[in-house]
């Protein structure tokens, strides 16, 4: 049976959150936190893919690759269905908010590459979710990587009209100091739980 979901999604944002606790998917948390409504829209885009990715890749991983005996594969497989999502919500957002796909830039497609979503894919399988508790972990990462990215992009915004910044921690320097604070602030919460 395992843990309940709830205390899996409840985890997932706070005692592992994805970026904070596991620094995955920093690359698109560095670049994408200038300002602070083009994060929450990146932080939106990755709940997405991981809310329509892992479900997917739980049901082709024990459905199809677990009964056929080519679990060698899955790491093919699910970046295959990770690009796929990320292409489909490409064209959503570029169809349904311009402004917001040309803010993106060329980090929208590399979403593909995130690694916080590849891991969420990988981490239920190592720790033999089920189905539910898989989705619960998604949407809890998700928040927490969006959660990440407000917080660092609102400091940033906020240092920026301070600009007390020295010129050489300005940009990523700036950020990954801002992260590893946060990072300290949410070992606070390890004590909660843990879903190990």
């Amino acid at each position: 049976m395992g843990l309940h979901p709830l205390i899996i999604f409840i985890a997932a944002i706070f005692t592992h959150n994805i970026a904070l606790t596991y620094l995955l998917g920093l690359c698109p948390l560095v670049a994408m936190s200038r300002y602070l409504s083009t994060a929450v829209g990146m932080g939106i885009a990755v709940i997405f893919v991981m809310i329509i990715t892992a479900p997917i890749n739980w049901l082709l991983y024990h459905f199809v690759l677990l009964k056929t005996g080519s679990e060698v594969t899955s790491y093919l497989v699910f970046i295959i269905i990770i690009a796929s999502t990320v292409q489909l919500l490409e064209m959503l957002i570029e169809r349904f908010f311009p402004r917001l796909h040309n803010s993106f830039g060329i980090f929208l497609p590399l979403i593909t590459v995130n690694c916080s979503i590849l891991a969420i894919s990988l981490f239920m399988i190592l720790r033999e979710y089920n189905f539910w508790q898989t989705i619960f972990f998604a949407l809890g990462s998700g928040i927490g990587w969006t959660f990440a990215i407000s917080i660092i992009s609102a400091i940033r915004e906020k240092l920026r009209l301070i600009g007390d910044v020295p010129d050489g921690l300005k940009g990523a320097g700036i950020t990954m100091v801002v992260a590893g604070i946060l990072a300290l602030a949410f070992m606070g919460f390890s004590g909660m739980v843990s879903i190990q």
